[in-house]
């Protein structure tokens, strides 16, 4: 089962489906468990499903955040997914730029808002480095 992050040669896609509000994070096929647990940590909802080997996987922005939150809590993720070294593509729609811009800020001073949880805790935020320009 193909994703995004297949297609397009991603480590991380971040995007909306069409007339949907989830804001899905997608991996590769086969992604590294680091990839999955860093995803798990910055505050996103890990699903899965049971297909014949490999296992298709994805993370979602958890649904009682308000969108705004949900949107912010996307954009942050960014770069701090850039700084581990992983290609990440985020779709206009769900960037936000002031979020992005003071998840820079704290990444650079040292003062990160992100909240680091356990695989299947409670969502914290996070932050992230820019997207690439790419829509879909």
């Amino acid at each position: 089962m193909g994703n995004r992050a297949d297609e397009y040669g991603t480590d991380v896609e971040i995007y909306r489906r069409w007339l949907n509000t989830t804001i899905y994070v997608e991996t590769p096929t086969g992604a590294p468990a680091k990839l999955l647990d860093q995803l798990d940590q910055l505050g996103f909802e890990r699903h899965q499903f049971p297909t014949p080997e490999p296992v298709y996987i994805w993370h979602e922005v958890p649904a009682h955040l308000d969108s705004a939150e949900q949107q912010r809590l996307a954009t942050r993720a960014i770069p701090t997914l850039l700084l581990a070294g992983y290609k990440v593509n985020c779709t206009p729609e769900v960037f936000d730029q002031a979020a992005y811009q003071q998840a820079l800020h704290d990444i650079r001073s040292g003062t990160s808002r992100q909240t680091t949880h356990p695989p299947g805790g409670p969502a914290a935020t996070s932050r992230r480095p820019a997207p690439t320009g790419r829509t879909p």
